[in-house]
Formats: structure tokens, C-alpha cells, sequence
């Protein structure tokens, strides 16, 4: 069941829903049906060093070092 975006004709409100692929959507403001599907954003992938940095001293306090290279793995020692 995806999330998708939508925006009611009717009423102007943007949200987002869970489908089924066998339900119609309705908007929750005003129950129009009348929806126009949007193209979902997506997440920006972490690649920034301070995210990278996060994510190895979270990964260090729960003892496994696996997102580490085998050389920063080496130096650790």
C-alpha cells in the first residue's frame, strides 16, 4: 500500500494517503473524489559529512563498525 500525494480539485487542500490499488481516494477535508495524483519529492540520499559522521558514531555506540571502509576499520585497532 504506497503513499501517494494528491491535491482536491474541489477544495484546493495537497495531502497525502495510503491507497489500496482496489479504494478510491478522498480528500479528508471535504470527501471530494475529484484528486489529482502529484509526483511525490523524494528524500535527498545522506551524503553529506555531517550525516556520515552521525551515522558512524551512532553505528560505533552500538559496537559494530560495519559502515567503516576495511582501511578505517584497520586504524581503529
Amino acid at each position: 500500500m504506497p503513499i501517494h500525494d494528491f491535491r482536491c480539485n474541489a477544495c484546493g487542500q495537497q495531502f497525502e494517503l495510503l491507497v489500496r490499488s482496489s479504494s478510491v481516494p478522498a480528500c479528508p477535508h471535504c470527501a471530494s473524489t475529484a484528486l489529482d495524483k502529484l509526483v511525490s519529492l523524494t528524500a535527498p540520499q545522506g551524503t553529506s559529512q555531517a550525516i556520515i559522521a552521525s551515522g558512524r558514531r551512532a553505528a560505533a555506540r552500538e559496537g559494530h563498525f560495519s559502515n567503516y571502509s576495511r582501511a578505517e576499520r584497520a586504524k581503529l585497532k
